[in-house]
């Protein structure tokens, strides 16, 4: 049973000013959405004090999309959860070219696809 896929996303090395930029980090929801023909209920943003950098939320008809970037580190964070299957998009490329990103690590998580055949609580 799978119940949704969730990206994860690392962009390293990026932009200073561009992950303080809200319209940028908007720029990027866009083509997420427009690419993978994905609906926004709402849209959030935050941008922190000073050289901070920018939260933002978008609640998806299908889940969600989030951002969270840190320019003093150079690093921009997103997660993606479809629970439609939805084709991949290249966010290596494409943050590259948005962020000027020099890396990317995505990965990949298929939700509810494994189940453990006992019932499981897990103490932190």
């Amino acid at each position: 049973m799978l119940v949704g896929t969730e990206w994860i996303i690392d962009a390293f090395d990026c932009n200073a000013e561009k992950l303080r930029d809200i319209s940028a980090l908007q720029t990027v929801f866009s083509s997420v959405l427009n690419d993978l023909q994905l609906k926004s209920l709402n849209e959030t943003w935050h941008k922190f004090d000073g050289e901070g950098g920018v939260t933002g939320f978008s609640m998806l008809t299908e889940s969600h999309l989030a951002c969270h970037t840190y320019p003093e580190f150079q690093t921009a964070t997103f997660n993606l959860y479809c629970c439609r299957e939805r084709p991949t998009w290249d966010w290596e490329e494409n943050l590259k070219t948005f962020l000027d990103a020099e890396s990317v690590i995505v990965r990949v998580v298929n939700r509810g696809a494994e189940r453990p055949s006992s019932f499981v609580i897990s103490h932190s």
